[in-house]
């Protein structure tokens, strides 16, 4: 076999472990990758995301705590390369108001540091949501990896949160959202001065 075939198995091998789910959460850990591929794994990551590039998608690395930078622990998923826009995202089977008691069960864990008590994030939604809506928003989050929640009932980021989302631009995207009569109201004084 010549390197050429070689480095195609290889690449083909990849890409079928990063895309078919084989555990309970998907990705592929580096040592498992490690094993099928060889140590030099991640020159093969590097080929095959150059590839998944002109598909519009990418290979992102999300190691299990901040600290440690450890490739054969941490977890590799295959992702878009740009964020979905809301038509994306409705045409995905997602409701807005769904993305948006998400984006503030979110919000409210990560400005915590990472973990806070079920009871708070309800006490929000339910200013916003039926108490019953709250609930079955949090469970569908959790059923779809973007949250834990713990058996004392507290709430933490999920797998899917550390992949698909960038936290910093997800809290300044709430941060820079006003509500529609502040937006109003400004827009007038820009018209008076204007004048």
């Amino acid at each position: 076999m010549s390197s050429e075939e070689r480095i195609s198995r290889k690449l083909m091998i990849a890409a079928t472990m990063l895309f078919f789910k084989s555990h309970r959460s998907p990705g592929v850990r580096g040592w498992e990758l490690k094993n099928r591929l060889g140590k030099n794994y991640m020159k093969v990551l590097e080929l095959l995301n150059h590839k998944l590039n002109e598909l519009g998608l990418q290979i992102k690395t999300v190691f299990e705590d901040d600290s440690s930078q450890d490739l054969d622990r941490a977890r590799f998923y295959i992702t878009l390369t740009h964020p979905l826009t809301m038509s994306d995202l409705v045409t995905s089977d997602y409701r807005i108001d769904e993305v948006a008691a998400l984006a503030i069960t979110l919000s409210i864990i990560f400005s915590r540091g990472g973990k806070t008590p079920l009871r708070d994030v309800l006490e929000v939604l339910e200013t916003k949501f039926p108490k019953w809506k709250a609930e079955a928003y949090i469970e569908k989050a959790i059923r779809r990896g973007y949250i834990n929640k713990t058996e004392e009932d507290i709430l933490t980021i999920g797998w899917r949160t550390r992949v698909e989302l960038d936290q910093r631009e997800l809290l300044k995207a709430i941060l820079e959202a006003q509500p529609q009569q502040e937006k109003k109201t400004e827009i007038e004084n820009q018209e008076d001065k204007q004048e």
